[in-house]
């Protein structure tokens, strides 16, 4: 005899007792809420599975196709053969595109348990029928209303005699069976064509507004003879004073059976706009990749002594927002990225005093240490994985509060999986490709469609973010022209080798158009990496951008009118002595540095003499040290200390009383009310500070003198702020479970569930209802010992010490002292259990 057939599954808990571990995985891989925290039987997977905020949670992941599939099924009948949806979808016409995309969009309902039973016995989930279904409050997205059924349900049973003697059909002697004649005219093609050849022309234009949603309309108490027509034949009906809808079974006769307007079986292609070379691609990016280090350095340079205060309620204010994009010559939403950046690599915080401020943090200094292909790799991840937004700064939050920079209420939990899924998208063009930036956001409104109204002209969350991630991209370096870098791939996790191979030939100009991709490339993850994969794929990035990247020079040009040229990025050494000498006239491919009385003097002030600036400027000029700037040098550090000034409250002193004279006879020292202590000396009452400002104000160049009479070396103080870690990102729902994490959670499903169904002997009283077995004390003792002997399992009610009770199925192995030794199948383990808490034993039946 041949095996029998499996019973169709009567419940989704059943659905998922037939299911492998494999498919049990890919459900808790798909639906991680699901898991947290362990169920503990395929019931209560089950019951979890269906609970409003999960099923939400599962249906907005569905990509547009999946989700016209559910929302078929939603207005079919439940439960729904395969052909019946087959029909709701393809159409009386039957499209071939939209049949072989069905199974798929099936398999996927099927395996995030929002779908289940067999072909003959789709059934949708209560929840997801309830969330997708039409009502009069929500519309159905496919725009189909109630079926006749349900929109008679309050009607009288005379009226609907009426309707159906109207429509062409006999009488009945009850409204079920005259309800279900109308619902079979309206189903029979031939028939309702037959019914709709008599209706007027205004009556059939009226069903033409309707077919397509919304259902509903207005009517008046005295309708027009078209809409009469109509509402004597049930084609309208009325659901409430003033509103009649047009029937689910009619809409869809009048759709040639279609549940949409337009399926999209098939995801749209991300379509390149423009063809460059692949070199010319990662030189780009490689270059806006130091673009990047060096803004990033030079913002932290600017806060080295302590930066912007925060506010009250935290973040940056708009006018330091201002200055800030104005220091760095960027607009200023693009001074907000990286500020933010920053901020997410760890590199700036406040510093948590008193009058808080922001600075750099210790972890700077260790990143400036760093090669630059590293320091890049660093800023990138951070990108990669934060959940902080600065594309929303400068708008509200929920209590209409402005968002700033570096303040609360950034996060937006689906930024990583936006900036992953969108760079995934650029890695399967050929290389050098740029997509078109309108096919990306199209493909991904496929992939995640927006579900309900929206204000017209408003972009959803996800597509701002799609639209952000292109642009930070191609600042940060991880694109070049609008194309990945194969520097970028690397840090998906590609293989920029492999994608080489799989590219084929490259276009030979910027002018090549290339066709669409459409032949298997090197598939980069479904999802964000893990920190650790994220780490390898970041180091291999910048092995790949390390040769790209300018090598820092060592040298600068000197010009006689008193400027230096870099022509290249300079070693830092080079760069930071340069910087005190010299300010930064002019930035781009090449730096123009100006010295000037008051940088030489800003040199002088940091302990440099005239001898060590000369000895510099000779050593790192590739032209010799113009005269202009020797006699600059020599003039400021001739007068530089001529004067000192110490604290009285403040004094100046000079050997030259000729000098003093002549500062007391300046009309522009009258503000410092400075008077004669001695033919050498004088002194006001202002600080040392504003008194050394006023002179150097006045053309001077003095310096700040010790207690002791020694020259004091002012040296800028770089302000840091104690340890701190960057910020977490906030996790959109719970995190996708490991497979140590999946193995363990299905044993233990598994073991819960084999206790909760394993089929029982009659001992005792039999519990009703899932309760715990009872049995009395002596007999567990007995049954217990029994199995010891035998070697059997048996099926036990337990509460432990918490109160908390559980079914469980054991193998005794000894008892002893009040307590039985046993391998527990439910925990897979070797336990001990009290056995004044065992409820009950019950044996197994066998099988």
């Amino acid at each position: 005899m041949s095996p029998e057939a499996p019973a169709a599954p009567r419940s989704l808990a059943e659905a998922l007792r037939a299911r492998d571990d494999a498919s049990l995985a890919a459900l808790l891989r798909s639906r991680p809420d699901l898991i947290t925290p362990v169920p503990t039987d395929l019931t209560q997977l089950a019951t979890r599975a269906g609970t409003r905020a999960s099923v939400l949670r599962a249906v907005e992941r569905l990509d547009r196709f999946a989700l016209q599939t559910a929302e078929a099924l939603a207005v079919a009948p439940d439960p729904a053969s395969y052909g019946t949806l087959l029909g709701l979808m393809a159409g009386d016409a039957g499209d071939e595109t939209v049949a072989a995309a069905l199974p798929r969009a099936v398999a996927t309902l099927r395996e995030q348990a929002l779908a289940w039973g067999d072909d003959d016995r789709l059934r949708l989930v209560r929840t997801a029928r309830e969330l997708l279904a039409p009502s009069a409050q929500h519309p159905s997205p496919t725009g189909l209303g109630p079926t006749v059924q349900e929109a008679t349900s309050g009607m009288s049973p005379g009226r609907i005699q009426e309707i159906v003697t109207a429509a062409g059909l006999p009488s009945t002697h009850d409204s079920v069976s005259a309800v279900g004649a109308l619902t079979a005219l309206f189903t029979d093609r031939r028939k309702m064509g037959k019914l709709l050849a008599g209706a007027p022309e205004a009556s059939l234009e009226v069903l033409s507004r309707l077919v397509w949603g919304p259902p509903y309309g207005q009517v008046t108490p005295d309708p027009a003879a078209h809409l009469r027509w109509l509402l004597d034949r049930g084609l309208l009906l009325p659901t409430a004073p003033g509103t009649v809808v047009l029937p689910r079974e009619v809409a869809l006769h009048l759709r040639e059976g279609r549940a949409h307007r337009a399926p999209e079986p098939l995801p749209p292609a991300v379509e390149p706009a423009a063809a460059h070379s692949p070199q010319v691609v990662d030189a780009t990016a490689a270059g806006q990749a130091y673009t990047a280090l060096a803004t990033v350095e030079e913002l932290l340079k600017d806060w080295d002594e302590g930066g912007p205060a925060v506010l009250r309620a935290g973040g940056l204010s708009v006018r330091d927002l201002k200055r800030t994009a104005v220091a760095l010559d960027v607009s200023e939403p693009v001074a907000a990225f990286w500020v933010e950046l920053a901020y997410a690599a760890g590199l700036l915080a406040s510093d948590g005093e008193a009058d808080e401020r922001y600075a750099a943090t210790p972890a700077y200094d260790e990143w400036l240490e760093q090669p630059p292909a590293e320091r890049w790799g660093r800023l990138a991840q951070a990108w990669l994985a934060a959940t902080r937004t600065p594309g929303v700064i400068g708008g509200r939050d929920a209590k209409d509060r402005t968002l700033s920079a570096l303040g609360p209420g950034l996060d937006r939990s689906a930024a990583p999986e936006v900036r992953h899924r969108v760079l995934t998208l650029l890695a399967g063009l050929p290389a050098g490709a740029a997509p078109a930036a309108e096919s990306v956001l199209a493909r991904l409104g496929w992939e995640r469609p927006l579900r309900g109204p929206r204000r017209e002209g408003e972009d959803d969350l996800r597509t701002r973010l799609a639209r952000w991630t292109l642009s930070e991209a191609e600042l940060l370096g991880v694109t070049g022209r609008g194309a990945l870098s194969a520097h970028g791939r690397a840090l998906l996790g590609v293989s920029p080798a492999v994608t080489a191979a799989a590219d084929g030939a490259e276009p030979s100009g910027p002018g090549d158009k290339l066709p669409v991709h459409h032949h298997h490339r090197p598939a980069a993850p479904a999802g964000p990496l893990s920190p650790a994969e994220q780490a390898v794929a970041t180091a291999a990035a910048a092995r790949l951008l390390a040769p790209l990247l300018p090598e820092p020079l060592d040298h600068v040009l000197l010009q006689a009118d008193l400027t230096a040229v870099a022509p290249g990025p300079l070693r830092r050494p080079l760069a930071d002595v340069l910087g005190v000498l010299a300010d930064v006239e002019s930035k781009g491919g090449a730096t123009v540095y100006r010295f000037t009385p008051g940088s030489v003097r800003r040199a002088l002030d940091a302990g440099r003499t005239a001898a060590d600036l000369h000895a510099f400027l000779a050593e790192h000029s590739r032209t010799p040290v113009p005269q202009p700037l020797a006699y600059l040098i020599d003039d400021v550090a001739r007068r530089h200390g001529h004067l000192r000034v110490g604290a009285a409250s403040a004094y100046v002193r000079c050997d030259d009383d000729a000098l003093l004279n002549e500062i007391l006879a300046d009309k522009r020292a009258a503000a410092l009310r400075l008077r004669r202590l001695a033919p050498t000396v004088l002194a006001t009452q202002s600080d040392p500070a504003t008194l050394l400002e006023g002179l150097r104000a006045m053309g001077y160049a003095p310096a700040a003198e010790s207690a002791e009479g020694d020259v004091l070396v002012s040296r800028a103080h770089a302000h840091r702020t104690p340890p701190r870690t960057a910020p977490e990102p906030v996790p959109e729902g719970p995190p996708p479970p490991d497979a140590t994490l999946l193995t363990a959670a299905i044993r233990a499903i598994r073991a819960g569930d084999l206790a909760a169904t394993a089929p029982r002997k009659s001992s005792g009283t039999p519990p009703a209802g899932g309760e715990l077995p009872r049995t009395g004390s002596a007999e567990t003792l007995a049954t217990v010992q029994a199995a010891v002997l035998t070697g059997e399992s048996l099926w036990i009610g337990y509460v432990n010490a918490e109160g908390s009770a559980s079914q469980r199925v054991i193998a005794p192995i000894r008892v002893e002292g009040g307590f039985v030794t046993a391998y527990d199948h439910t925990a897979d383990e070797v336990r001990t259990y009290p056995l004044h808490r065992i409820t009950g034993v019950a044996e197994l039946a066998e099988d």
